[in-house]
């Protein structure tokens, strides 16, 4: 670890944690009477989004969202708890885990329903300087062993990042129709 890093201002992954419960209702509900994918998004980046201001003290916006997993279906009646802390950070950006648990409130089953990184980009302070993100310390074994990750998934991003630059040069916005 170099002098700088040790330097750095650090959080903790508990500091950043994010915990919303909801209900799944037959409103939320797909034709399979589970859980809209895209509902389940939304929930997913309002939560994380909170993790991110947690941690940078600043507000960010979503880069990507790199990895959802829909592990395990979330029917109508049953709850749905998104789960969210920081994994990772680099200077303006941070990596967000996310774990969905899903719990039939008759019987009190839980499962893992879900999982997701997505990240986040620090925005300006209101003078227009970057902010310098801190350091995120895991303390649990869980959060170990996801921020243990953390480079080999933001090396992968940036390969990918150069990817998709070529792709958008590729792809028209030209009517089909017309």
């Amino acid at each position: 670890m170099s002098e700088s890093d040790q330097e750095k201002e650090y959080r903790f992954c508990r500091q950043t944690r994010v915990i919303q419960t909801h209900h799944v209702f037959p409103f939320d509900a797909n034709s399979h009477g589970t859980l809209f994918g895209g509902r389940l998004m939304s929930l997913i980046d309002d939560c994380a989004a909170i993790s991110g201001e947690r941690f940078g003290r600043t507000s960010n916006v979503t880069a990507s969202v790199d990895t959802l997993n829909f592990i395990k279906p979330l029917p109508a009646g049953h709850s749905v708890c998104i789960d969210t802390f920081v994994s990772g950070a680099g200077k303006t950006s941070m990596e967000v885990f996310t774990k969905v648990i899903g719990e039939n409130l008759r019987t009190g089953e839980r499962y893992l329903a879900a999982t997701c990184f997505l990240t986040f980009v620090a925005l300006p302070d209101e003078e227009g300087q970057k902010v310098d993100l801190p350091t995120i310390k895991p303390e649990t074994t869980e959060e170990v062993f996801i921020c243990g990750g953390y480079e080999a998934r933001r090396q992968k991003r940036q390969e990918n990042l150069s990817f998709q630059k070529e792709l958008h040069q590729h792809i028209t916005i030209d009517i089909p129709w017309g």
